[in-house]
């Protein structure tokens, strides 16, 4: 076994670039949330992780919307947002084409895949990233599920995009971690902006701590939009890390910050 860690966490521009307007029990609870993961992922010692978000059209668009991408580039920059807004300092991440390129081969058994020798990273992967690998030491392979243009994939393709991950991740001799990056319930770049579905939120941590497959993929997508707003299709990077660990799930943090814009989350899952 090869995969040696797999979490999940928020990846909301406002966790770094409006830190300060959330209460310093609210900040300090989720960073040290953070913090806590990041000794978690350092003991397993990963020789790369992969991180999957949801790019919000930083390098696709509807011209060329894959359902699924990886990264196989050499180096990825990030943030391809202003710094100054986001309050993450711009970086050269390392990746590590030969690898990449043998997950990929692995995957495309199961899954139809893109694959991306470029990739500029916004906020879905920089801010984990802030937190994760402070001294950019990481080795990164950055993931994609569509989650913004549809048609979206279906809920049970994403997990089987979380099956081949675990299979590729087992294929290799380099030790792999896995973190999804996305929200829960959240409304952004809308007026409904900092509306927070708590009870949705807390309903489908329950069926992701469980990793109980039949109710996590028991959803629509109407019934997500009237509920979770349009950043709750973000549920399908959860999704699939569930499939890829295929234990049960521990919860290290989770509060709704309307400044941030979403239920804040830190959750980590026994991989078996």
């Amino acid at each position: 076994m090869t995969l040696v860690f797999t979490g999940v966490c928020s990846h909301a521009p406002g966790i770094t670039g409006r830190s300060e307007r959330a209460t310093q029990a609210q900040r300090d609870g989720l960073y040290g949330a953070f913090a806590e993961m990041r000794v978690a992922l350092e003991a397993t010692k990963p020789d790369a992780i992969i991180l999957l978000a949801a790019e919000h059209f930083a390098n696709f668009f509807m011209n060329n919307m894959p359902a699924y991408a990886l990264g196989m580039g050499a180096v990825y920059e990030g943030p391809i947002e202003d710094p100054e807004w986001l309050r993450i300092p711009k970086r050269m991440a390392k990746g590590d084409p030969d690898l990449s390129l043998r997950i990929i081969k692995e995957m495309l058994n199961s899954v139809d895949v893109a694959y991306c020798e470029e990739w500029q990273f916004d906020h879905g992967i920089m801010v984990p990233l802030h937190f994760l690998d402070p001294n950019n030491e990481l080795t990164i392979i950055p993931g994609n599920i569509n989650c913004q243009g549809p048609p979206l994939t279906p809920l049970h393709r994403a997990w089987a995009f979380g099956e081949a991950i675990r299979r590729a991740a087992d294929a290799v001799p380099e030790r792999i971690a896995l973190v999804a990056t996305g929200g829960i319930s959240h409304w952004p770049a809308t007026p409904d902006s900092g509306r927070i579905n708590e009870d949705w939120d807390r309903d489908f941590l329950d069926r992701w701590l469980a990793n109980d497959k039949d109710r996590l993929l028991d959803y629509t997508d109407a019934a997500t939009y009237a509920e979770g707003g349009q950043g709750g299709f973000e549920i399908r990077t959860f999704i699939a890390a569930a499939a890829a660990a295929g234990g049960r799930g521990t919860l290290h943090f989770y509060e709704p910050i309307p400044i941030f814009a979403v239920g804040c989350t830190v959750a980590t899952m026994e991989i078996v």
